[in-house]
């Protein structure tokens, strides 16, 4: 197989992003062993893959993003892509080509060359939803929206926010800006840990206050093959959406940075990936008390 390739290096917390895979065989990825964190767990895995936007010029394509240290490695890493190619994907080990790279912006905009840049240039951009309130068209830009501005927060992957080890299947604002300062926390030095801590609670306290209506949405479980593992793995998920009527105020900075990172379980395939929709004429259901 001979995909097209997109390759977006741009960076977050220092994060770049990058790509180029047949997006049919990204489910069939295998995670890398992730290093072991300083209490017997794992540490963040400093990349997560995810498809890219329906493109004719680059499809099927994936965006790779590096996060932190591993924008250091860029080079070395995309070596490793060209060896993955020839080894192949999935039980059935399908090979496939990288044909051509770009670099993402803060900003969304794919150029052909660019540093890493921090997450705080993030940007609060927003796709247009279609008239009859569905998804963007192919090819229809994002475009940054005030953070006042009614908006959707759209799951299209599976969410995977767990509490005692069972998956919230309906999850509130509060559970989802809970999840993305905990994502960010795990990119940050540990003498940051503690004003994050404070920033945090400010940042749920806000959520609490913040006008959201009802979670539309259903189970979505995905189903992908393991290599190490050799076996099928099912990982259960929600998708879905939560609707902002005066947009997300203040906490605009935080889910903007979870539009690169993701939120929950499975982020480095991609799961719990936001995608912010404006609502142009205000739609939005009946809200949640707080």
């Amino acid at each position: 197989r001979s995909p097209d390739a997109r390759r977006p290096p741009g960076n977050a917390p220092p994060h770049r992003v990058a790509a180029g895979l047949p997006a049919p065989a990204l489910p069939a990825a295998a995670a890398a062993p992730q290093p072991p964190g300083p209490a017997g767990g794992t540490e963040a895995a400093a990349y997560l893959l995810r498809p890219a936007p329906p493109d004719p010029q680059f499809a099927p394509a994936v965006e790779w993003i590096l996060i932190g240290d591993a924008t250091q490695h860029d080079f070395t890493l995309c070596r490793a892509w060209d060896i993955a190619s020839g080894m192949g994907l999935g039980a059935q080990r399908l090979r496939f080509h990288l044909r051509r790279t770009v670099v993402l912006q803060p900003d969304g905009q794919a150029v052909d060359h660019a540093a890493p840049w921090p997450l705080s240039d993030a940007r609060w951009r927003a796709q247009s939803l279609a008239r009859g309130g569905g998804p963007q068209r192919p090819g229809e830009a994002e475009r940054e929206v005030a953070p006042d501005k009614p908006c959707r927060l759209r799951f299209p992957s599976p969410l995977r926010l767990l509490v005692r080890k069972q998956l919230i299947e309906t999850p509130t604002l509060p559970d989802l800006v809970v999840a993305a300062g905990r994502r960010v926390k795990a990119y940050l030095p540990a003498d940051c840990h503690a004003d994050w801590d404070a920033l945090s609670r400010q940042a749920l306290d806000a959520a609490r206050s913040t006008p959201a209506c009802d979670w539309q949405g259903d189970r979505l479980d995905l189903h992908r093959y393991s290599g190490r593992q050799r076996a099928e793995l099912e990982l259960r998920g929600v998708a879905g959406y939560l609707e902002l009527p005066q947009g997300p105020g203040e906490l605009w900075p935080l889910l903007a940075a979870a539009q690169w990172l993701h939120l929950g379980k499975g982020t480095v395939m991609g799961l719990g990936r936001l995608v912010v929709e404006s609502l142009e004429n205000g739609v939005a259901r009946r809200e949640v008390g707080v």
